[in-house]
């Protein structure tokens, strides 16, 4: 069984993979100062639950935006799982994508990886709703062509609540009406229907600038919130960075 890791900035993500089928999926905050022995600890238990042996894990595959994140997930994967990882950007990975520019987040290469495995032969925008939101372009080659980076939702709330003497935080939701009657409700609705404001002109700049037809798909922990917002958005695609992590490690063995 392969696990594959794949470390953003607000939560490691962790997915067992045996043959194409994810048979357990955790995440857990990101900490720098987490040791391998802590992840060990964790993953263990979660791993029990799920009826999964941790002896069955053969290989890993590590995927991070966060470098110094990198150094005691490796150490879980050789002392706990008796594997040296594969871990992106180092000599031997091999993406089997094109990607145009000066490079890319793992992130954003798995979700080109994904993407191109998911919609073969289609161009296509993939929002993925992180610490920050991010639209990559892929064409019709799979490759990576660019996109944009946007301040995340839960980053803008925060900004929002640190600058401003009474806003009081709020949960992200899809508000009843757009105009508020009371701070709490403006608040809702300025910052779902901002944001839908923002997806919706990104989205169709960039396909007037790629300038052919494109499908357009999201993924990320906050994806689900705007999926009945806007027409956009076709589909949701929750795994699509951990089936590119997957991919990425079958083409970089040979498998």
């Amino acid at each position: 069984m392969l696990l594959a890791i794949n470390a953003n900035n607000t939560n490691v993500k962790f997915a067992v993979f045996d043959g194409d089928r994810i048979v357990g999926e955790w995440r857990q905050h990101t900490s720098a100062m987490r040791t391998g022995d802590e992840h060990a600890v964790w993953l263990y238990q979660l791993m029990g639950i799920e009826g999964i042996d941790p002896a069955s894990i053969t290989d890993a595959i590590i995927g991070s935006v966060v470098p110094s994140a990198i150094f005691n997930l490796r150490r879980l994967c050789t002392r706990y799982f008796n594997c040296e990882p594969l871990v992106l950007g180092e000599p031997g990975v091999v993406y089997g994508i094109k990607v145009k520019g000066d490079g890319a987040g793992a992130d954003r290469i798995c979700n080109t990886v994904g993407g191109s495995l998911i919609y073969p032969g289609e161009p296509l925008i993939i929002v993925d709703f992180g610490t920050a939101t991010t639209f990559d372009v892929v064409d019709e080659e799979g490759s990576y062509c660019g996109g944009v980076i946007a301040p995340g939702i839960n980053l803008s709330v925060e900004a929002l609540v640190n600058a401003t003497a009474l806003l009081p935080r709020v949960v992200v939701e899809r508000p009843q009406q757009i105009i508020g009657t009371n701070t709490i409700a403006c608040m809702h609705s300025g910052i779902f229907w901002g944001y839908v404001g923002l997806i919706e002109g990104l989205v169709r700049r960039i396909g007037e600038e790629f300038g052919k037809p494109m499908k357009v798909i999201s993924t990320g922990g906050l994806a689900p919130v705007f999926e009945t917002a806007t027409d956009v958005i076709g589909q949701i695609a929750p795994d699509i960075t951990m089936r590119g992590l997957r991919e990425i490690h079958r083409r970089s063995r040979g498998i």
